[in-house]
């Protein structure tokens, strides 16, 4: 069996995802996707299993395939379960962190900066996934690693669907106070930086604001590539390089 179709619907979607080019609630039809990517519909239907198992995708019967929709209190324990683990893989990080990795994560913040200027968001929000995912790979835990990528994944989902009603950059340094503190190896202020970052996005959720997109399913998935959180932490410089 082939599985590059499904691979392809599986790093489209997730891309789309963590891009915000595709909502929550989004319906992902299979004759659209198996149109859209030239193959057939048990390669979808595997794609959409797939998808399914990490949670970012809903299966409802006799209704098709939906991207999740997070309820007000299903965002808050994401950001409650991201605090938990994040606190633990700074724990771990602190100890590991070398000049490299600190010089990575300086890089990281300035690209990102880079982007926010120039209004351009899915490479914002890219480089602000793999800022995190990076440090979970420093901690050296793989378990930890795959629980915050499947976490910042439907953070990326909420942030997209209770957007602030007024944007503030308040959180923006968050980052560079976070590297500072490793760089000092000063575990206590990392923990008290990390957890109060992650308190940022959740504080600027409005939970009244619905969900609104009028973008074909097409435009949606199809964009500008873009790296994974995934990969080891060389992968992650050559990508931050690139972008």
């Amino acid at each position: 069996m082939d599985a590059q179709p499904e691979s392809q619907i599986v790093d489209a979607v997730l891309n789309a995802i963590s891009e915000q080019r595709l909502p929550a609630g989004a319906k992902l039809g299979e004759q659209a996707l198996s149109e859209l990517f030239n193959c057939n519909r048990a390669n979808v239907r595997r794609a959409l299993a797939s998808l399914a198992a990490k949670q970012v995708v809903e299966l409802r019967p006799n209704r098709g395939a939906f991207v999740v929709t997070p309820s007000a209190q299903e965002a808050r324990e994401v950001f409650q379960a991201r605090r938990a683990i994040e606190r633990t893989i700074a724990r771990q990080a602190v100890a590991r962190v070398s000049d490299e990795d600190v010089a990575y994560l300086r890089a990281n913040i300035a690209a990102e900066a880079e982007a926010r200027a120039r209004r351009d968001k899915p490479t914002e929000l890219r480089l602000s996934q793999q800022f995190h995912m990076y440090l979970a790979r420093l901690s050296g835990n793989r378990v930890l690693e795959r629980f915050l990528a499947e976490l910042t994944m439907r953070s990326t989902l909420i942030l997209g669907m209770y957007p602030s009603a007024a944007h503030s950059c308040a959180h923006c340094d968050d980052h560079v106070g976070i590297v500072d503190a490793l760089m000092a190896r000063d575990e206590e202020l990392l923990l008290r930086l990390t957890d109060d970052h992650l308190r940022h996005l959740e504080a600027g959720l409005n939970f009244d604001l619905p969900p609104v997109s009028s973008v074909s399913l097409k435009d949606q998935l199809i964009g500008a590539p873009a790296e994974g959180a995934g990969g080891d932490r060389k992968a992650g410089r050559q990508n931050l390089r690139n972008a």
